[in-house]
């Protein structure tokens, strides 16, 4: 079966979350059960600048983003049978610093250059000789292509029986812009209603995909189930319940060839279930980066993250001075809202030593992190999935989270005996100190917490099965075509 898989990044050319590691990661999985897949997203100049060779094909596409003719290239990378990138080239519009904004504040030309890049998506299956059974798209970047499937590209013969999915990595971020957004995408002014693309007086990418997609996916069952009721629903929630019977949780996998301590190049030591004592090396490694003190029998509690009030940030400066005051150090990386980067380097400041600040993304540093701390906090408000926690239980690295989405779905508390994490419930702020302390107490007892490590690092969360649960979707997309 061909699947085309559409997303805005993919790593480890182009990243700013979790979805890049999930467009790398599983149509590479989709491909190694014998799927076609061929993965189409933006020539960005980080790119060009990943250091693969890419081949540039002599396509070119052409079409209009309202009343302006753009034309684009193809560049592509054949990682592996099976498996194509397919990256469209528009300088004008892809050839930025960043992939959706700088300085926290979004380009103002979204809205021409995705929906650029989701004509561009259609138009690549004819130059490109593509016959999709199934366009997988991700997000509110891709989602106006399964409206644009239907009113304008059904009737081309490559695309006549072409399905589609969506998933939905963040239903938080619904790709909103003013109503004019409809001539620029070229769709018809009859979709701009409460049934078609229309939110609250303004157009949204996401709803495009989430109204006309054969099928709804996300990225957990949990956070399925959430997203159909009012406090986590957006505004989607009512349409989200009529489509209840065409939205499936899936929960995403771990690439155990980029996160895995046995093998990991990043780490100041390899380290593995049968063989914990490079463990102790990298948290050393870590404290020295981070300027802490070369204490082993401190607990260092890390985070990786995206600083935004989704992921809980403002809550945990709120109750820095509780948190600050427990027995552990603490290490944080990540970038987002300046305010709470700024917050996290005035308690950085606040107190040297004790607790370590690193302002933006580094991926290495982010491996260095996994393996180097002894806990992970993850205080998300809510988590489609999360993936820092499915790392960390490889790392031995023991989550505390928040009881939402896929944490609830991927982490157990200790307390119910057979758990691999600490638990706190969703609403009261200041159970994520009572969470923390609860960790640092099993920690001082050696034994049991070699043991929870042990339990952590077992579970497998790779791509296999999902990469099956999808295989099945796709069938039944595909089938829903055939009849």
């Amino acid at each position: 079966m061909q699947i085309l898989f559409a997303t805005s990044e993919v790593a480890p050319f182009s990243k700013t979350g979790g979805l890049a590691d999930v467009s790398a990661s599983l149509p590479a999985a989709l491909a190694e059960l014998g799927h076609d897949v061929v993965v189409v997203s933006p020539l960005y100049r980080s790119v060009l600048q990943a250091g693969h060779k890419l081949n540039r094909r002599r396509l070119k596409i052409a079409t209009r983003v309202g009343d302006k003719a753009i034309q684009g290239g193809v560049f592509e990378l054949r990682p592996a049978p099976g498996l194509s990138l397919m990256f469209i080239d528009q300088p004008s519009l892809f050839d930025r610093e960043q992939l959706y904004g700088q300085d926290g504040v979004d380009y103002p030309d979204n809205e021409r250059r995705f929906a650029f890049f989701c004509r561009a998506v259609l138009e690549l299956c004819r130059v490109a000789g593509l016959a999709p059974q199934v366009i997988h798209l991700n997000d509110w970047q891709t989602g106006p292509v399964a409206a644009l499937l239907q009113s304008e590209y059904r009737e081309r013969p490559e695309l006549n029986a072409t399905g589609t999915l969506m998933t939905i990595h963040n239903l938080g971020f619904p790709g909103l812009f003013p109503p004019g957004a409809m001539m620029t995408l070229g769709l018809n002014w009859d979709l701009f209603t409460p049934s078609g693309l229309e939110y609250f007086g303004k157009v949204s990418f996401l709803k495009a995909g989430l109204v006309f997609a054969d099928q709804l996916t996300t990225v957990s069952p949990r956070y399925a189930r959430e997203i159909q009721t009012p406090a986590f629903g957006c505004g989607f929630e009512g349409l989200l319940q009529e489509r209840a019977g065409d939205l499936k949780g899936i929960l995403n996998g771990v690439d155990y060839d980029q996160w895995d301590p046995a093998h990991d190049e990043h780490l100041a030591a390899r380290y593995s279930l049968e063989d914990l004592s490079g463990k102790v090396a990298c948290k050393t490694d870590l404290q020295r980066l981070a300027g802490l003190e070369l204490e082993h029998d401190l607990p260092l509690i890390g985070a990786v993250s995206r600083l935004t009030a989704q992921k809980g940030w403002d809550e945990f400066i709120e109750q820095a001075e509780q948190l600050l005051e427990l027995p552990a150090q603490w290490a944080v990386l990540g970038s987002g809202d300046p305010a709470l980067e700024e917050g996290l380097r005035a308690l950085a400041n606040s107190h040297p030593g004790r607790l370590a600040f690193f302002s933006g993304m580094q991926e290495q540093l982010a491996h260095r992190l996994q393996a180097g701390a002894d806990m992970l906090l993850v205080p998300s408000r809510y988590e489609p999935c999360g993936l820092n926690q499915l790392y960390a239980l490889r790392y031995g690295t023991i989550p505390i989270v928040r009881e939402v989405g896929g944490l609830a779905d991927t982490i157990d508390d200790v307390a119910g005996g057979e758990g691999n994490g600490f638990v706190f419930p969703v609403g009261q702020p200041q159970q994520m100190v009572a969470a923390v302390r609860r960790a640092l107490e099993l920690f001082a007892d050696r034994a049991a917490w070699h043991r929870l490590m042990q339990t952590a690092m077992a579970q497998d969360y790779s791509w296999r099965r999902p990469a099956r649960q999808y295989d099945l979707l796709y069938r039944q997309v595909a089938g829903l075509r055939q009849e």
